[in-house]
């Protein structure tokens, strides 16, 4: 597999974690990780070298995708956080100076 091969491959799979997280398809999100660490294992084994410009062109598409996902996986992790405080009546807990960090 060549690298280009490989990063669109890594490219689907980014796309498909993104629809999963959109989705909370919890096996969806598995089998699209999968995906994607099989395909950056690829791209590791295809060496490295100069990169062209369709190539640098796909590195970077995966990267803003990437980029993506860890934006809705914090978002959700602060929804989470919010609702759990919510939920245990400790609605401030993050303003509070010992607690500040202990989600981040």
């Amino acid at each position: 597999m060549t690298r280009r091969d490989a990063l669109v491959s890594v490219i689907d799979a980014l796309h498909a974690e993104i629809a999963a997280l959109k989705a909370n398809d919890v096996r969806a999100l598995e089998r699209a990780t999968a995906d994607k660490l099989s395909g950056i294992d690829a791209i590791a084994a295809a060496g490295t070298g100069p990169a062209g410009p369709d190539v640098r062109e796909l590195a970077d598409e995966a990267s803003r995708l990437n980029e993506t996902c860890r934006i809705y996986v914090n978002l959700m992790a602060a929804n989470t956080r919010r609702r759990l405080q919510t939920l245990t009546g400790d609605a401030f807990a993050a303003h509070r100076p010992m607690l500040r960090g202990a989600f981040a």
